[in-house]
């Protein structure tokens, strides 16, 4: 239990009655440093109070080891079924992978959310069965993006980007690549992703992720690990989950940030901290990620491909008449990204890729779905744009590695 000098468990009432009674004059007098109009404070409370409509109570709620609080809210009432007349469909089992398995070296993660954990207030880090947990979105997260769209975009620094189908104009150098690719039709893919928590100081983020895309504008789906202390308060990695629709212009968000994203797993929390992390030159903790197309919705996996270990999906829906709504995604693409405009955080465990196992950030067994059906391992290509800061190696092997490849690097300011 907490010591008395330690501060009162911010309960969920306490947290909406102070948004809905918000005022724009008394919120910016005690933050000068914000600058946020009245018109668009008013759509920020707006958009907090969207999100947690029809939400008298919560039957349970806790902290992260970095102080995020989360809330165990029924399926039915998350952001994006709210209002909705039927429950979300049984998920699939993804396609099982070719060719024979064979035990990793690498040590899986565990869900993050458990009842073995508890917090430093004494809650069980987990929620119970029938709901999921949503990370706390404050004003004071969304003021400090300045605009409510500006909170939305994968990067505080503009417009986002995909490594390949953006057009080359598009904030090229703000972002910062080590990935590889292949150009096919697909309906989702998967990988091993080893965790890292590169240091990310003054600098925006560094990640590591999956690609689904089509389009022009691209259309995506994305999950992964991101080191983004503006955003999660923590230098930890975190679990995310983003998408676009057009292109990342006016459609688009991470986790559970807008009404996009159904989750049905409750052992997963969007936004929330991964660990252990992997130790240069010692033990590699990974963790399993999968997306697949089904039944029109673009399903996440986490921890596996059985259906029990599918966390919800990403509706064909919000992709419109797109591409992507019917699962006709064209490229897959895996690997790191880093952001900033002056001087770029390390990616991965901030290593080249030649370091390789046990230094390097890694993707392995890298499957793909073709849109005939089935799997088959990838065929990738390396692309590193910026090689004196960060550089990507592919490789082919025995089974559990399969189709792999490391990638990363110390990052710095000449990332020509």
């Amino acid at each position: 239990m907490p010591s008395r000098n330690e501060p009162h468990f911010p309960d969920y009432s306490t947290f909406i009655d102070r948004v809905n009674s918000a005022e724009h004059a008394r919120f910016t007098a005690a933050r000068p440093a914000l600058r946020v109009g009245a018109e668009e404070f008013d759509g920020m409370r707006a958009h907090i109070q969207s999100l947690y409509a029809g939400i008298e109570t919560v039957p349970h709620s806790f902290v992260d080891d970095n102080d995020q609080v989360f809330d165990c809210v029924p399926v039915r009432s998350q952001p994006a079924l709210r209002g909705a007349t039927e429950a979300p469909p049984a998920p699939p089992e993804a396609p099982a992978a070719p060719g024979p398995r064979a035990a990793s070296q690498g040590l899986p993660l565990q869900p993050q959310l458990r009842s073995d954990r508890i917090d430093k207030f004494g809650h069980a880090m987990a929620c119970p069965p029938g709901t999921i947990a949503l990370r706390r979105i404050t004003l004071d997260e969304l003021a400090r993006r300045g605009t409510l769209r500006n909170f939305f975009q994968k990067s505080p620094l503009g417009t986002g980007r995909h490594p390949r189908l953006s057009p080359p104009a598009v904030q090229a150098g703000v972002h910062k690549y080590a990935h590889a690719y292949q150009v096919a039709g697909n309906l989702g893919g998967h990988s091993f992703i080893n965790i890292w928590d590169p240091a990310v100081g003054s600098q925006v983020f560094s990640l590591s992720q999956h690609w689904y895309a089509a389009g022009s504008p691209v259309q995506t789906v994305e999950c992964g690990w991101q080191v983004y202390p503006g955003k999660y308060g923590t230098t930890q990695p975190c679990l995310f989950i983003y998408w676009t629709a057009d292109g990342y212009q006016n459609t688009g968000c991470y986790n559970h940030d807008c009404s996009a994203f159904v989750q049905t797993n409750p052992n997963w929390a969007f936004g929330g901290t991964l660990g252990p992390v992997s130790v240069l030159g010692g033990a590699q903790y990974e963790l399993e990620v999968t997306y697949y197309f089904n039944g029109g919705n673009w399903w996440l996996y986490l921890g596996g491909t059985s259906a029990s270990n599918a966390v919800g999906y990403y509706p064909g829906s919000l992709f419109g008449s797109g591409p992507l709504a019917s699962g006709a995604a064209s490229d897959v693409d895996y690997g790191g990204e880093v952001v900033d405009n002056t001087a770029w955080p390390p990616m991965g465990s901030g290593m080249f890729a030649s370091s390789g196992w046990q230094w390097a950030a890694y993707h392995r067994d890298v499957v793909y779905y073709p849109t005939a059906g089935g799997a088959v391992e990838a065929s990738l290509t390396p692309s590193q744009p910026s090689p004196n800061c960060f550089t990507c190696e592919v490789n082919h092997a025995d089974p559990p590695w399969n189709e792999y490849f490391f990638h990363g690097g110390p990052g710095g300011t000449d990332c020509t």
